[in-house]
């Protein structure tokens, strides 16, 4: 009996399935009325005496495994079912997962910010919510400067003591000062971010928008290195690098440019956007103003330097032909999904 008890643990042990018909008709052949285990314990009593104690702790031995089997495979079949009624048919195929996308003022924003980190550049933020000090007054535009009228503000605490005033940043200027109130020159960085304007909404301007401006400050720095600096920029970003730079005002640089890239006369598009002339305007720029390096405390018969800023909507717009800047704005999917592919 014993070598008979031994090949059934064998065959116990070796069992597996996950199908409830063979499970049952294991659990018949073991442990059922007419099963292998009755007609072992109803021969037991044939067994010698000098046996029974090793035969008697063997048969209970088997039993318990026979039960523990069958317990293991109804538990796992149950789980299985469970599972199944959670996500259904777990053998199906899976729905397929679509790629996502990129909003195209983020793709453009990391284009950008890729293009100058490769010529030194680093990145700074700043809060949106900024005081006077830092989007006005150390940009040389203090109290009453008739300058300050050129952007319509959003004011958010308005003071008699213009110190006191809180607003929503108008341009990314504002991290530019911070940035430079907490490291010495040489500084190379670039300030992405949203700012914001009390303008009319339209097609071509929104009340909220995307900047990215740049500050580079160091000895010897000339109008030269602006220049060169964003033909690189433009070849880099457009594949074009024909510039010109006209004549501006800005009051935080002196002196200040207006840059046009030679978009060209190739396509009737072209003639669109560029209102027959083949030049599109892209940027400001200039060389950093005294006054507002010595805001900094940055000694400008020292060092010297030059900013530029550019709007990430209006570069977006130029590079993937989009008529209307609220379309960036409005989270209309059928408008994000033509960005798929685009990493």
């Amino acid at each position: 009996m014993l070598e008979l008890i031994a090949q059934y643990q064998v065959e116990i042990a070796q069992f597996q399935s996950v199908k409830a018909d063979e499970i049952e008709q294991f659990r018949i052949k073991y442990l059922g009325t007419k099963g292998l285990l009755k007609t072992l314990f109803e021969d037991f009593k044939n067994v010698p005496n000098d046996q029974k104690k090793e035969v008697g702790q063997k048969l209970n031995e088997l039993k318990n495994e026979a039960t523990e089997k069958v317990k293991t495979l109804q538990e796992a079949l149950e789980s299985q079912k469970s599972e199944q009624g959670l996500f259904g048919d777990l053998t199906r195929p899976g729905y397929p997962i679509e790629i996502g996308s990129r909003h195209p003022i983020s793709i453009v924003k990391n284009k950008i910010v890729e293009i100058f980190n490769r010529i030194g550049y680093v990145v700074s933020e700043g809060p949106e919510i900024e005081d006077d000090w830092h989007n006005f007054t150390a940009l040389n535009l203090p109290e009453y400067h008739p300058a300050r009228d050129m952007q319509d503000t959003f004011f958010i605490e308005k003071s008699t003591d213009v110190a006191k005033d809180m607003l929503l940043r108008t341009h990314t200027s504002s991290v530019q000062v911070r940035y430079m109130d907490t490291h010495r020159p040489p500084i190379r960085t670039i300030s992405p971010g949203r700012v914001y304007r009390n303008e009319d909404i339209s097609a071509r301007s929104h009340c909220l928008f995307h900047q990215v401006e740049g500050l580079y400050i160091d000895q010897n720095v000339s109008f030269a290195d602006l220049k060169q600096t964003l033909i690189y920029f433009t070849t880099e970003m457009f594949g074009k690098s024909k510039i010109r730079m006209r004549p501006s005002y800005f009051p935080f640089t002196e002196p200040s440019a207006e840059v046009d890239i030679y978009w060209g006369l190739e396509t009737e598009t072209d003639y669109r956007i560029t209102k027959g002339t083949g030049w599109l305007e892209i940027m400001g720029c200039g060389m950093v103003d005294p006054n507002v390096l010595k805001n900094a405390n940055i000694d400008p018969e020292i060092f010297s330097g030059f900013a530029f800023g550019m709007g990430i909507e209006r570069i977006a717009m130029l590079l993937y032909q989009i008529p209307d800047i609220r379309m960036f704005y409005e989270n209309d999917v059928n408008f994000l999904k033509q960005f798929k592919s685009v990493i």
